[in-house]
């Protein structure tokens, strides 16, 4: 599958000092290698191997490390921002010029078992413009923000859940890249607010996956992925 999947790296882990005071989140060692060595990969093992990094906060340091990808099984290119950080919608906007007609994104912290080819298959079944990958939360690991409607994202909401969301964005989602329309240029702008939009227009596809999530956005977070992979690499 060539599809291209975007990554956005660039957050200033604010939760995570004094760690991330000297590197960010893809460069967090876990049982010895950068978290962005795993999350690669990962996707070149499903084929997926055109790779934007939307970097910002020390994104020189992942340049440095990851180069072209080709290390990892992957086709690494940049989209950098320099000075004010633009936000995660604000990123892929500023990556507009570099970005497929279709596209995957997913978060820079986040290590996720999905089935990009059934997702990918999946979406082109509808006529929709994006899809969000979604997982039966119930609040076990962070709060529930997403509500569906048949096989559509109904409401979505990160900041101020309803009691009865039951689900949560799992982090990998499918644009077309017409969705850089709703996204203002050359300003601050988080994803969650494109999201609510396209919820709310019932533009977006809801695709469950059984398997949960593991990030390093928190100090849990970390924790957690380290005794996964070492429980893989069978280490103590």
């Amino acid at each position: 599958m060539s599809v291209q999947v975007a990554i956005l790296a660039g957050g200033l882990a604010t939760r995570l000092r004094p760690l991330s005071l000297e590197k960010p989140k893809s460069m967090f060692v876990i049982c010895g290698r950068p978290f962005l060595a795993y999350q690669l990969e990962f996707l070149a093992a499903q084929g997926l191997r055109d790779i934007l990094l939307c970097t910002g906060y020390l994104g020189e340091r992942i340049e440095a490390y990851f180069r072209d990808g080709a290390s990892f099984g992957a086709r690494l290119q940049y989209s950098r921002e320099e000075g004010v950080l633009l936000g995660t919608a604000g990123a892929l906007k500023k990556a507009g010029p570099l970005l497929a007609d279709e596209f995957f994104v997913m978060y820079g912290d986040s290590y996720l078992s999905v089935d990009f080819a059934a997702v990918h298959r999946y979406f082109k079944k509808f006529d929709k413009t994006a899809l969000m990958t979604v997982f039966k939360n119930n609040n076990r690991y962070g709060r529930s923000n997403v509500a569906l409607a048949g096989n559509l994202v109904a409401g979505y909401s990160k900041n101020k859940p309803a009691e009865s969301m039951i689900y949560i964005d799992y982090g990998v989602m499918l644009f077309r890249k017409s969705v850089l329309d709703l996204i203002p240029a050359g300003e601050f702008h988080p994803l969650e607010e494109v999201l609510t939009k396209l919820a709310g227009g019932r533009e977006m596809l809801a695709y469950e996956v059984p398997e949960r999530f593991y990030e390093v956005g928190s100090w849990r977070g970390l924790a957690e992925f380290r005794r996964f992979i070492a429980g893989k690499k069978g280490l103590k």
